[in-house]
């Protein structure tokens, strides 16, 4: 299956009207703060935010009607303009806007570290219950995420309660390599009741996903933050209606917000976003009961049926005494059929310790470990829509920890003791600490300086040591900065892939809102903005305006070096500062040769006009400099 059919429902931006409009457009943006401390030409990244809410129905933007909830196309958008909690109108009319949007984006209060957070709701032009929603709609959100993965900070995703854990499961398969944070939430009570969970549940997933680079797909719910593939509904009546029983949360949000940064399950791949939207449709769950007969068995296992979810008894147990099932069972797997077993249980794993698992085993059945029945069923999907895989590869992929779906043998096992380090056992004696957590916030303080420091000088046997001594290359400096930000600003590609390779963030911005990729286009580190390029580095499209006007500044000064790591980087020699100039006007304009040359091998248009509506050949006819009027009317002619 594709996305290429999947045409009847369509994203498109509210209005003050209905809410239904055009196509998703690109974010605003605020005007950008500026600090003298990290210049490059004036002009940084700023520091707010951006965050996409894709609407696709559910509870949360229900109201009643004559005692039937029902949902209403732009709705939403009126009632969260007038939630305080959840906009601030004031500070969105102070963005920029232009001419073609229909509708202001949406601002979060200003948060205790004078962040903001911008957002846009984007509704499906079908608003569905979650006990409609298919494979095709899974496709169709997963295809849009991607779509504009490079123009957000964060992704949002309102849902009804029913399938959100089946469907964040199937997200956290379907977007392999994934960088950014994809939170789904929702409600039990409507947004406009007296009594809604879903203002509280709403505000905290813009939250997070706005302010921690937590590169999951998840699921927040009750001020809790969960892992999407480990949770499961519990509860029809109750505001604490999911749980994740077999893995704790990601992020507990009270008084304070506590984040379990050691849990976070980080892409340890130099790839960047891709989406697998190929999904298997042909699957099933299928429970044993105590009676089952051979003949169920038989016609639920028989073609065109691909892959099942076994829900087996206890720690996968199966009646190894019925002969005629297992098998059946047999039969199935030698054909083909992928079979994975999960336990009944909510929680526990399942474990061949009894010979009625192993029955099930030596049947060919994948033993599933500790996962639930909607990331068993989701998994299956996902690896039998990978058609280019072999069967064998197909059942290696399925016993696989992918994204963190089941646990591992190595899963905490690192346990801090005195022993780490020497450094931290002198602190540690000094200041008389004895407990695990003042340990280790004793480690954190005095190993991230150190740790930056070893990534800045290049000394990647130091940095392999504080690894091994439970360092966390995630953590930031008083500047927001990691020890990829600092290694991505050197030239030692070394350094930079370890860093990746042991899940820094790409996309974590430092206090003055600059990425590592941006740091490293700073310093005109080419190798390295290759490499943090290919692990899914990007600019952010809404900062055409910014990137144009430092090509522009570059051009004026004939600075080559600059104009070819922005193009390396993926920027459109093209882009345009604020005036309407190009970096080819500007350098025609200072008769900037070596600019102008590695401009036009970049592929320069000659023919853009400026809000003069003079073309760069224009320019240089004007003001008489025959050499460059040759340069340029050489590159039309050919």
């Amino acid at each position: 299956m594709n996305g290429a059919n999947l045409n009847v429902r369509r994203l498109s931006m509210g209005t003050s009207n209905d809410g239904a409009g055009g196509p998703i457009r690109a974010p605003v943006r605020p005007k950008p703060r500026r600090s003298a401390s990290n210049q490059f030409d004036g002009v940084v990244e700023e520091t707010d935010s951006r965050v996409l809410v894709l609407y696709a129905g559910g509870t949360i933007g229900m109201y009643n009607e004559n005692g039937v909830y029902v949902s209403k196309p732009g709705y939403m958008h009126k009632l969260v303009r007038s939630l305080t909690m959840l906009h601030d109108e004031e500070y969105a009319c102070q963005l920029e806007q232009t001419p073609e949007m229909k509708e202001k984006p949406f601002a979060l209060p200003l948060s205790r570290g004078c962040h903001r957070v911008i957002y846009d709701i984007h509704e499906y032009s079908i608003l569905k219950d979650s006990s409609n929603l298919n494979i095709s709609d899974w496709v169709e959100m997963a295809e849009d995420i991607g779509r504009y993965y490079r123009m957000y900070d964060g992704f949002v995703i309102l849902h009804g309660t029913d399938t959100m854990a089946y469907t964040s499961s199937a997200l956290s398969f379907m977007l392999e390599n994934l960088g950014k944070p994809v939170i789904l939430t929702g409600a039990q009570v409507p947004l406009p009741e007296l009594r809604s969970d879903g203002r509280d549940n709403m505000l905290g997933a813009i939250y997070i996903a706005g302010h921690y680079v937590i590169p999951e797909v998840t699921l927040y719910f009750n001020d809790k933050l969960y892992r999407g593939n480990r949770s499961a509904k519990v509860s029809c009546e109750s505001f604490h209606c999911f749980d994740s029983l077999n893995f704790p949360p990601l992020v507990s949000m009270a008084v304070n917000i506590v984040v379990e940064w050691g849990n976070i399950f980080r892409p340890n791949t130099l790839e960047s976003l891709n989406v697998h939207s190929s999904m298997e449709s042909q699957v099933g769950l299928l429970r044993l009961f105590p009676g089952i007969t051979k003949e169920t068995v038989e016609a639920f296992l028989s073609p065109p049926l691909k892959g099942v979810v076994m829900q087996t008894y206890g720690v996968g147990n199966g009646p190894d005494e019925r002969v005629d099932l297992i098998q059946a069972i047999k039969e199935a797997t030698q054909r083909g059929v992928l079979i994975i077993n999960c336990t009944q249980c909510a929680k526990g794993s399942v474990s061949a310790t009894y010979r009625t698992g192993m029955a099930l085993l030596d049947a060919g059945v994948v033993p599933g470990c500790d996962i639930t029945p909607e990331a068993a069923l989701t998994k299956l999907c996902y690896i039998l829509g990978k058609k280019e895989l072999s069967h064998a590869q197909q059942l290696e992929l399925l016993g696989r920890n992918l994204r963190g779906e089941i646990k591992t043998t190595v899963e905490n096992s690192q346990s801090l003791t005195l022993k780490d380090s020497k450094l931290i056992r002198a602190v540690v004696d000094t200041l008389r600490i004895n407990t695990t957590k003042e340990i280790k916030a004793v480690q954190d303080a005095l190993f991230v300086p150190m740790m930056c420091a070893a990534a800045k000088n290049g000394d990647l046997a130091s940095l392999k040591h504080f690894k091994s001594c439970g360092g966390d290359f995630t953590l930031a400096d008083y500047d927001g900065r990691t020890p990829l930000h600092q290694a991505a600003s050197t030239k030692n590609i070394e350094v930079v892939q370890y860093l990746l390779e042991n899940g820094c963030s790409v996309h974590q911005k430092d206090s003055f809102g600059n990425t590592p990729f941006f740091e490293s286009i700073r310093c005109k580190n080419i190798e390295v903005i290759k490499l943090i390029k290919k692990t899914g580095g990007h600019l952010m499209h809404s900062c055409a305006n910014e990137t144009g006007t430092i090509l522009c500044h570059a051009a004026a000064l004939d600075d080559s070096a600059t104009l070819e790591a922005f193009h390396i980087a993926g920027v459109d020699v093209n882009s345009t500062d604020y005036c309407g100039n190009t970096p080819l006007h500007v350098a025609v304009r200072k008769g900037s040769e070596a600019s102008i040359r590695f401009l036009l091998e970049a592929g320069a248009d000659t023919t853009v006009k400026d809000s003069h509506n003079a073309t760069a050949l224009c320019i240089a006819k004007e003001q008489g400099v025959e050499d460059i009027v040759k340069l340029l009317q050489g590159v039309v002619i050919s």
